[in-house]
């Protein structure tokens, strides 16, 4: 998918809402356990009630490699039904991937041609070498750990290194590497006071902005410090959404919740325009 695309489907559906599938069988209902496949289960599920809410679902693949092979399954079952049903989807891996050069190759390779993901997120602590790989794929997008919304993000990304903070350093120096244009960024919506900066740096790029809702993070300072003229906005919501009930009226539950923030983002959006 390409950026203009990603774009389009914002106006079209007037959310900027990307919905965090954190699939946990320890929070799922307990009836879809007794299903063949009960992440995937229930993925569908959330998919079909929300899907005209929201523009974008980011897996987190940590909540389905801890299954092993059924979750790894189940992940493959979503994607796929996500891009046969849905195709208007933007769909990210998040997999904070980040290693040498031919081991990024086989992860890129991994997410976007065997699972044909849209995106995948990435730790760049190693560098230009280990962020490239994922630059090369035509209208694949790498998403770039920037300044993270966990309290540990103060242990070393805003540290300053020859007076400038660690995560400055990275958002300027990955403007350089070799398919920059195909880079989003990572920024915590509990870091929103630092977004002005961010935008001094990466002035139209792409932020997934995690930390609305759960974890305290305001959409109106987000939108206030961050937004651009093309939007430039992905906000996540994991939790706030897929748990809003663990009953058999989880779905319509969570739906529920995700049209609060769509109403909340089509405020923003006539702002905007």
């Amino acid at each position: 998918m390409t950026t203009q695309e990603l774009v389009a489907q914002i106006h079209k559906k007037q959310s900027f809402l990307c919905i965090g599938l954190d699939t946990d069988l320890e929070k799922i209902p307990a009836f879809l356990l007794e299903e063949e496949d009960p992440i995937f289960a229930f993925n569908k599920a959330i998919i079909d009630a929300t899907h005209d809410l929201c523009v974008s679902y980011k897996p987190n693949i940590a909540f389905y490699e801890a299954y092993g092979v059924q979750g790894w399954s189940a992940l493959r079952k979503t994607i796929k039904y996500l891009n046969k049903e849905y195709p208007e989807i933007f769909t990210i891996a998040d997999a904070k991937r980040g290693d040498i050069g031919n081991t990024s190759t086989r992860y890129a390779k991994a997410f976007f041609e065997d699972l044909n993901f849209d995106s995948i997120t990435i730790a760049p602590y190693m560098g230009r070498d280990s962020v490239e790989p994922f630059l090369q794929f035509k209208d694949k997008h790498t998403i770039l750990l920037a300044l993270t919304s966990n309290q540990g993000a103060f242990d070393f990304q805003t540290k300053k290194v020859d007076g400038n903070e660690l995560y400055k350093e990275v958002l300027s120096v990955s403007t350089t590497y070799e398919g920059a244009e195909n880079l989003m960024y990572v920024v915590g919506a509990t870091k929103a006071e630092y977004l002005k900066e961010i935008r001094e740096i990466v002035p139209e790029s792409f932020l997934l902005v995690p930390g609305v809702g759960a974890q305290g993070g305001s959409l109106e300072d987000v939108c206030k410090y961050g937004m651009t003229k093309g939007v430039g906005l992905l906000i996540n919501s994991s939790r706030g959404i897929i748990y809003a009930s663990n009953q058999e009226d989880f779905a319509s539950a969570a739906r529920i919740n995700a049209k609060k923030l769509q109403f909340s983002m089509e405020k923003e959006l006539e702002r905007l325009n």
